[in-house]
């Protein structure tokens, strides 16, 4: 395991940065006095539609999204020559509509993930839909404020197309669960070790009336609890590297694969898992609710979030352990589109400049207005919910985001030591070039969504699970599925021999 980080200096220097009051921005513009009338200052200013996704609550209101964009404008007037236009949406519809506003030239800015499927980073790079901000974000403060690690392995071809959110920076799955639910149950959970050995207890809770004793969320639950034997390099549960051998492999060809797929399709029919996985209509606050029992949950270094996100006190189990690769340092980060100008494009960086270093705007653009949206106690924020509600992991940084009440003070010192013991993924570095097979790899993954996703959802009676499987492998194959499998091993051996 490599010592990646060498981030205590870096922490400081962005402390530094803050408590600077943020008056040397790359613009130039930080700090300086604009004595010409409003009017004139609004018309040297350059807009920028920013687009932001919420996960904490169904939607925001848009009055108070306005409020807090008014707000914000207000608080950057004299900062930096940018003012914003936020769109903010709910999980739900967040992916479309940002993609249609990005394929219109009506979003600048915007948040996306590594794993967001038709909005995720490779796709954004593949479709030449994002900017490539490499010159912009050079020696500014932005680039300062994240640790030169997680910018080397959000990198595609050595260019800087995403802002990554400084947060945790390895990727490692947990199993979280309502600490009430272990307690009236009696729950043993210290031989937990894979997932099956959670079926004694989702079976008391579905005897109990629980209605999602398993809730998946609608993730790829095999690629993420197999982490520690596989590296899922083309984001799906379809082609991975063997952390044994270090070579591309075929995820169908596995036999813990297939007996995944029965254990998933056991727990449908038992109704451990609820058919809405299956069918994608399972409403997006049930883990907001208490009636789960167990999800997927990413390790962080203060599980303790758990509790504020879905509002009861939580634990988890570590079930994977941690790896710094090339999706996770992009499991949250914000394009600029390269429907872009120039002049917009710097805009966007300025303002990311300026939220990644002054924890006012941080706070706003997170928790919304105080009095409205939160409540400030003993300086940490209690949030009101409901009308305006995000989290430090997809606003930004957490250097300079304020704490929530239930958070250790110690927090950035905390993220920095669980970033520190992360594993370097064997693939760390690597992207794979879809260019040659995109039209396969677009028609596997639509064979994906019918078959596969439904199969590791439980969406199938155990007894046709084998006979839809080989259909699913038929159909993937007739679409180049193994043209797929030969280019990714072709590309990821050549890239293995120039290391």
């Amino acid at each position: 395991m490599k010592n990646q980080f060498t981030s205590i200096l870096l922490i400081l220097s962005v402390i530094a940065i803050v408590l600077s009051g943020c008056g040397n921005l790359s613009s130039g513009t930080a700090g300086k006095d604009i004595s010409d009338s409003s009017d004139n200052q609004e018309s040297d200013k350059v807009e920028i539609e920013v687009y932001h996704c919420t996960f904490n609550i169904a939607s925001c209101d848009s009055t108070e999204v306005q409020a807090i964009e008014n707000a914000i404008n207000d608080y950057i007037a004299d900062k930096i020559d940018v003012k914003i236009k936020l769109t903010d949406l709910g999980q739900g519809e967040y992916e479309d509509k940002c993609n249609l506003a990005i394929a219109n030239g009506e979003a600048n800015l915007f948040w996306t993930a590594s794993w967001m499927e038709a909005l995720s980073t490779d796709n954004l790079v593949s479709r030449k839909a994002v900017y490539d901000l490499s010159e912009l974000i050079a020696g500014t403060d932005l680039q300062a404020s994240i640790p030169t690690e997680v910018w080397d392995s959000s990198r595609y071809d050595g260019k800087d197309y995403f802002i990554p959110c400084y947060k945790e920076s390895p990727e490692g799955y947990d199993l979280v669960y309502p600490v009430e639910k272990a307690s009236k149950y009696g729950w043993d959970l210290s031989g937990v070790r894979k997932l099956s050995d959670i079926e004694p207890m989702l079976e008391q809770m579905k005897q109990d009336g629980v209605k999602y004793p398993l809730l998946t969320q609608m993730m790829p639950v095999f690629s993420k609890l197999y982490l520690d034997e596989y590296e899922f390099i083309l984001g799906s549960t379809l082609i991975a590297v063997d952390r044994d051998t270090n070579e591309v492999i075929d995820c169908l060809t596995l036999p813990e694969y297939k007996e995944f797929l029965h254990l998933m399709s056991r727990w449908g029919e038992k109704d451990y898992i609820s058919d809405e996985e299956a069918t994608k209509t399972i409403p997006e606050n049930t883990i907001s609710t208490t009636d789960w029992g167990f999800a997927l949950w990413w390790d962080v270094p203060v599980n303790e979030v758990a509790s504020l996100n879905y509002g009861q006190e939580c634990d988890v189990i570590h079930m994977t352990k941690n790896y710094l690769n090339s999706s996770s340092t992009l499991g949250s980060c914000f394009g600029v589109s390269s429907a872009s100008t120039e002049e917009q494009a710097k805009a966007c960086v300025d303002f990311m400049e300026l939220m990644y270093t002054d924890p006012t705007l941080a706070g706003l653009f997170t928790f919304g207005i105080e009095g409205t949206d939160y409540d400030l106690e003993n300086g940490f924020v209690v949030k009101k919910g409901g009308l305006y509600d995000h989290s430090s992991w997809e606003s930004g940084s957490i250097a300079t985001v304020p704490l929530e009440a239930g958070e250790p003070e110690n927090k950035v010192e905390l993220y920095e030591t669980f970033n520190k013991k992360s594993e370097e993924a064997l693939a760390n570095g690597f992207r794979f070039d879809f260019s040659t097979v995109e039209a396969e790899w677009v028609a596997c993954n639509s064979i994906y969504d019918q078959y596969g996703y439904v199969l590791e959802q439980g969406g199938y009676a155990e007894k046709e699970v084998e006979d839809i499987f080989e259909k699913y492998r038929s159909e993937l194959d007739a679409a180049g599925y193994q043209k797929v499998l030969a280019e990714t091993i072709k590309q990821y051996d050549a890239w293995k021999a120039s290391k």
